[in-house]
Formats: structure tokens, sequence, C-alpha cells
């Protein structure tokens, strides 16, 4: 028997998203990404050591274009995962509980790790 007094819980349709839930989710997919890419990036290094016809094949990968979103893209995740976990570390010390503090440090978070992807790819080239 069903009763229909009982209230529906929220779900996908009618929850409201807010930053620390996107932050959140995107915080959780970045973890993911990185121990894959961390992997990979082990692995680069393994291939470079074997030889040098190794090192040509990567470094045709790194110029084009797929390649160079990849790195930016990583620089990206990596970036994102730092800063958010800075705040996460401020509130595992009591800080920053209030949410508009909590929306701030999470845009904050946000338009950074942007930034620092872009700076990380201008140092890279030497640009910077």
């Amino acid at each position: 028997m069903e009763n229909k007094n009982n209230p529906l819980s929220p779900h996908l349709q009618i929850y409201s998203w807010n930053v620390s839930s996107l932050l959140s989710i995107t915080h959780r997919i970045v973890g993911v990404i990185n121990t894959v890419a961390i992997i990979f990036i082990c692995l680069w290094l393994v291939l470079i050591s074997l030889g040098e016809s190794n090192y040509e094949f990567i470094q045709i990968f790194l110029q084009s274009f797929f390649g160079k979103f990849f790195i930016v893209f990583l620089s990206w995740s990596f970036s994102f995962h730092i800063l958010n976990e800075i705040r996460h570390l401020a509130w595992d010390m009591g800080y920053g509980f209030d949410l508009k503090i909590s929306q701030t440090t999470g845009i904050i978070t946000i338009f950074g790790s942007l930034i620092f992807a872009v700076l990380i790819y201008l140092f890279g080239r030497n640009i910077i």
C-alpha cells in the first residue's frame, strides 16, 4: 500500500543547484581524473626512459591540438583540486561555514583555477 501523504524526496528536476554542490561533484570527478593522469604521467616517464623513439611519439602527441588541450585541461584539474582542497582545509579548521563566505570561496576556486591553468600553460610555453 502506498501512502500518498509522504513527501517526495528532491530529485534532479526540482533540485536547485548551488555553487557548493557543483564544486563537490566536480571535486570528486577531478580527483578521479587526476589519479588517472598521474598513472599516465608515470607511464610516460617509463616510456621516455626506454628510448628516444618513444619520446618522439610523445612529442608529436603533445604538439597536436588534442595534446595541448590535454595539457591545459590537466593544468586546470590539478589547479582546481588544489584550490578546493585549500577551501576544505579551511573548513576543517572551522572557518568559512557561513553561506556567503562559502559561495565566495567557491567562486574564487572556480576562477582561480582557470587563471592558474592559463598561467601554467603560458609559463610552460616560456611566454611568462
